[in-house]
């Protein structure tokens, strides 16, 4: 039932979509505790995207969550992650759980750190067993989709101490386990307990997003050793659940030059055996503070063109501060746009939607032209006050469609 509507839903056929599940190349994201909408990511399949909300330890209030969540499905988001740190993790997470109709993602490595901090004073002395506790918790509680940080290895750590980045560790999890790790001379405690959660993804259909704990956060860091000593390990850990049953998708940079953007995605594919790909972006350039919606927008086309199947939506105020529901709903749209434009290529029905809008705009059929848009309500409010009669205020009397239309 669920795989056909799935199909319906994607236009393609179900054998297809059968096949890629069965071999990994597509998941379905839905916590068996869930009562919402199974949504598939992957192969074949209509480009996704998500939406990072969450509690900061500045900044936090369930009720402002809340209005960032509003925002992410008001702007079209596919999934939401909660990536809270502050105020009360739980309280939080579940009034996501309950007022979000789409999936929602979560780290639990970061509540783990947060729980080590209050118990033992340090995140320094975080244990595998409340690590594994915390996992249990939420996926109990519904959660759809984890983070899984176990790529960040003790022979990666200490080689960072000696040869440092330009871009740093930007990744919250990664620094986490990599302090972690330096701490108690310990290889990353996710290893240790990898096969217990993938027993607990096995019996929630959780799918386990293998994290990209050494993204590049700078250009001059994109695929360097760091990035790719750690994608080869997310690729054997998603060997080893695939084998087990677990459905897995891979997290990738980042920061990335756009003319290695193709290189990202087929290494990718090659290292994890075509796993659905989640990518952070990426970033064109470093320098677009307060406007890497856009850059990232630029970077997410390319890459989704060439393979990638899970967008990250990037904010305005991404490297600035906590970004609030209108900086969410500025970031999604763009993701969004990014993700159409490859989307109209894989799907008929999409391009034939924008077939009507453009004959809606050469006949200056307002109504329809505004309606059959991706953000009907944002073009109205462009709109407002304008004279829109046979012309509109661009040309005017000079209208290229209308000078045409009585002689060709």
């Amino acid at each position: 039932m669920i795989i056909s509507q799935i199909a319906e839903q994607e236009n393609i056929k179900i054998s297809g979509l059968r096949k890629n599940l069965n071999d990994g190349t597509a998941v379905i994201v839905k916590n068996t505790r869930r009562k919402i909408k199974p949504l598939a990511i992957g192969k074949d399949l209509a480009v996704k995207i998500n939406t990072n909300i969450g509690a900061s330890t500045e900044i936090h209030s369930l009720p402002y969550e809340l209005k960032k969540l509003n925002a992410a499905l008001e702007a079209k988001a596919d999934t939401v992650m909660d990536l809270s740190v502050g105020g009360n993790l739980r309280k939080i997470r579940k009034a996501i759980l309950e007022k979000s109709p789409i999936p929602v993602g979560t780290v639990p490595i970061y509540e783990a750190a947060v729980r080590a901090e209050k118990k033992f004073g340090t995140l320094e002395k975080m244990t595998p067993s409340l690590i594994l506790e915390t996992i249990e918790q939420q996926a109990e509680e519904g959660v759809d989709f984890f983070t899984i940080h176990c790529g960040v290895t003790k022979k990666i750590a200490h080689r960072l101490k000696k040869k440092k980045r330009l871009g740093g560790v930007v990744s919250r999890g990664g620094a986490i386990l990599t302090r972690w790790i330096l701490a108690n001379k310990k290889e990353n405690p996710l290893k240790e307990i990898f096969n217990d959660i993938i027993d607990i993804a096995k019996k929630y259909n959780i799918v386990l997003s293998l994290g990209d704990g050494l993204r590049p956060g700078a250009l001059a860091d994109s695929l360097d050793y760091y990035q790719i000593e750690e994608l080869k390990t997310l690729g054997e850990f998603a060997g080893l659940a695939r084998k087990k049953g677990a459905q897995v998708i891979i997290e990738g940079p980042g920061h990335v030059p756009i003319d290695q953007i193709k290189k990202n995605v087929d290494l990718e594919k090659k290292l994890c055996n075509e796993a659905p790909f989640y990518i952070l972006g990426p970033l064109v350039i470093d320098s677009a503070l307060g406007f890497d919606h856009i850059t990232s927008a630029i970077g997410s086309s390319i890459a989704a063109f060439y393979g990638a199947d899970f967008l990250c939506v990037v904010t305005p105020k991404e490297h600035l501060g906590q970004p609030g529901p209108e900086d969410l709903k500025k970031g999604t749209i763009a993701a969004k746009i990014a993700a159409q434009s490859v989307n109209i290529l894989k799907n008929k029905k999409l391009r034939e939607k924008e077939n009507i809008l453009s004959l809606a705009r050469k006949k200056r059929n307002w109504e329809k032209h505004i309606n059959s848009s991706l953000y009907p309500k944002e073009a109205k409010k462009m709109t407002k006050g304008l004279k829109l009669s046979d012309i509109c205020t661009m040309c005017g009397e000079y209208c290229s469609l209308k000078m045409l239309e009585t002689v060709i």
